[in-house]
């Protein structure tokens, strides 16, 4: 139950601070800012919560780590559902503080960080191009969090490579199709929408999932087996006087 209310958290903070950076904020602080603001929350999250959950905070993450054998089937359906209940909570109360503005907030109308495709998407992408997008840039994500937490990565750095990727796919992403990547981040807002935001939201479910899966299945083929002795362990295992002579 833990582990649940960590990615329930996780993921409201995810959303809170992204989604609700490009709705509150995004007049002033760009989609430089938006890109940022995602990045580094994922960043802190993963400290925060990383310990308890492992904070996957999105359901493409939990699918990779169960195609890659890292979580169990029972844990991934509940992870899931937690991640979706706290981007839900996120988006309301999103939505609750923009039409505290002067004029008001319509979610129907501005959009509320929704993602879309066609005359939805940023740039007007086509919907084969923004299904191409999101399963390229979910498996960077994916890819980039398998290596960073695998055994042989090095201890207490993961944090940092996961929120920086994050950063990199938003600054891609964005004008596309608003950047999802994450299925519970795209359902948040979708339901507050309506309308045009659910009917395109499934590419946003199925395109960070098929990233994901082949990502897991790449990282698995690529990784080094557990017997072999990396570059990095070697230097580890030398005696410190041989690794000073060698610096």
């Amino acid at each position: 139950m833990k582990k649940l209310a960590a990615e329930a958290i996780g993921t409201f903070v995810l959303v809170f601070g992204g989604v609700g950076s490009a709705v509150l904020a995004g007049s002033h602080i760009g989609f430089l800012g938006v890109a940022f603001a995602f990045g580094l929350t994922l960043l802190t999250m993963a400290y925060a919560i990383g310990p308890i959950s492992g904070c996957h905070i999105n359901p493409a993450v939990t699918l990779g780590l169960l195609v890659a054998r890292k979580i169990g089937v029972k844990d991934a359906v509940g992870y899931v559902i937690a991640q979706i209940v706290g981007a839900i909570i996120a988006a309301a109360l999103i939505l609750f503080i923009a039409q505290g503005a002067p004029g008001g907030y319509s979610a129907a109308t501005s959009g509320l960080g929704a993602n879309g495709y066609g005359a939805h998407s940023p740039g007007l992408y086509s919907l084969p191009a923004c299904f191409l997008a999101e399963v390229i840039l979910t498996g960077f994500l994916v890819l980039t969090v398998l290596g960073s937490t695998d055994i042989k990565a090095p201890v207490g750095f993961a944090g940092i490579p996961i929120g920086l990727v994050l950063v990199l796919i938003h600054l891609v992403g964005i004008p596309i199709t608003n950047t999802s990547v994450n299925p519970a981040r795209s359902i948040g807002p979708a339901i507050f929408v309506g309308g045009w935001a659910l009917q395109q939201l499934w590419l946003f479910i199925v395109a960070p999932f098929v990233g994901a899966v082949i990502a897991a299945v790449l990282y698995g083929a690529i990784r080094p087996s557990d017997t072999t002795i990396t570059a990095g362990e070697a230097e580890r295992a030398l005696p410190s006087e041989q690794r000073e002579r060698r610096g």
